[in-house]
């Protein structure tokens, strides 16, 4: 099997999300009306718009904004940029949102969107139309106090600051400078904060120190295969070698390398800005089948339903630490359990990009801006409290860490609702 495993032909990323929730839902006795509402996103916004290409031709694009659920606060969720972008995976990634900010109990609800489309295939000149006729066909559907976009696969600060400049530009004169944070994940000059970019990775390996902690490891000379070199791979890549891992094995969709000492993480990543992935790099060797690899942890850090029912069978590790969204499918969570090998699942591990989104949402609302010690010092308390309450919920019902992640989410989620009531 290659690197990047090819989704189930078929499968619903979104009923997988659902299937998730309701296990979740079983076991603390979720009311059949709060199933219900999350059985489905509150909205679906489907926008299709014309972009003029640098050839003077034009093309018609079609966009994404899936606003799952509110009750906890103002939707919050990336906008991913890839041809493959359909319904239903932007409304599994917005349902799973939802979970990952109740868990994290940040005062969010859960959105996702997208336009399908290949950012690496455009100029400059074109991708900004993109994003600004995006932005314009969304229009009020996203806000700072309704709709919070952050940047996903495909997208970028860059990104961020043209979807903000235009929301601004359509806002009157009085709000432009007040309106920021209609989106996160911008660069530093333009309202963004420091740590954001790293956030996800970092969160990833706040998740498994806490994972160690728990079972008596030490990360110092964990051996890691990191599976997915783009911004969570490889930040999770660098601050884990930085504390004394060593990641023996990486694989994008270009392919697969590794090497038993340890790869220099910051050489391949300057490797990577050069040629676009990880084959060739010369210091390494070329793997064929990266899952194959024996190793502590393993790290998904790329697309969905990477890790299937045949790799699950074959894989050889202690723990997998999800930095992807749904890496892991039902039937492959089933094998893994019967094998012993844990999973610290990607709601609750790739949560850092989310809290210091929150963090320069903040940040924007009070013209304030906090320093990296603050950021890393703040991320950590909140990874640290949602993993805890996760082990404990784990304890109490005897199950696998997804499920209770569900459940503590879910807890706080039904507590809401019971106590707002449903409208009218």
């Amino acid at each position: 099997m290659s690197s990047n495993a090819s989704t189930h032909a078929g499968s619903s990323l979104h009923r997988q999300a659902v299937t998730q929730i309701a296990r979740g839902a079983d076991l603390i006795g979720l009311a059949p009306q709060y199933r219900a509402i999350l059985g489905e996103p509150k909205n679906e916004v489907i926008v299709n718009f014309p972009v003029q290409m640098d050839d003077g031709s034009w093309q018609s694009v079609r966009g994404y904004r899936i606003q799952h659920n509110n009750i906890l606060g103002p939707f919050k969720g990336g906008m991913r940029f890839d041809p493959g972008v359909d319904l239903d995976e932007v409304k599994a990634l917005a349902a799973w949102m939802t979970i990952k900010c109740a868990l994290v109990d940040l005062p969010l609800g859960g959105a996702k969107g997208g336009v399908a489309i290949d950012p690496f295939a455009l100029s400059e000149d074109e991708l900004r139309r993109v994003v600004r006729r995006f932005t314009a066909a969304l229009g009020s559907n996203i806000g700072p106090e309704h709709d919070i976009p952050a940047p996903d696969m495909g997208t970028d600060a860059r990104v961020m600051d043209w979807m903000m400049d235009t929301y601004a530009n359509m806002s009157g004169p009085e709000r432009r400078n007040s309106v920021k944070g209609v989106v996160t994940g911008k660069s530093l000059i333009c309202g963004g904060s420091v740590g954001r970019v790293e956030a996800t990775g970092r969160g990833v390996l706040y998740a498994l120190r806490h994972w160690c902690g728990e079972h008596d490891r030490v990360l110092d000379g964990m051996e890691i295969v990191v599976q997915g070199f783009g911004n969570v791979g490889r930040h999770f890549a660098r601050l884990a070698a930085e504390s004394g891992a060593r990641i023996i094995a990486v694989g994008d969709h270009t392919g697969a390398i590794g090497d038993p000492s340890g790869l220099d993480v910051l050489k391949l990543g300057m490797y990577v800005d050069e040629h676009r992935g990880v084959a060739g790099f010369g210091a390494a060797d070329h793997i064929d089948d990266l899952f194959s690899v024996k190793a502590d942890v393993v790290a998904p850090c790329a697309l969905e339903n990477q890790i299937t029912a045949d790799v699950a069978r074959t894989l050889s590790c202690d723990v997998i630490v999800e930095g992807a969204n749904g890496p892991t499918t039902p039937d492959a969570d089933a094998i893994l359990a019967d094998r012993g090998i844990q999973v610290v699942p990607d709601v609750l591990a790739n949560a850092g990009g989310v809290i210091v989104s929150y963090f320069e949402w903040l940040q924007n609302r009070s013209a304030r801006a906090w320093s990296a010690e603050d950021v890393d010092e703040r991320q950590r308390s909140i990874m640290w409290a949602a993993a805890d309450a996760v082990s404990c919920a784990a304890a109490e019902h005897g199950v696998s860490y997804r499920d209770a992640a569900y459940a503590v989410a879910l807890r706080r989620l039904a507590d809401t609702y019971d106590r707002r009531g449903i409208f009218p």
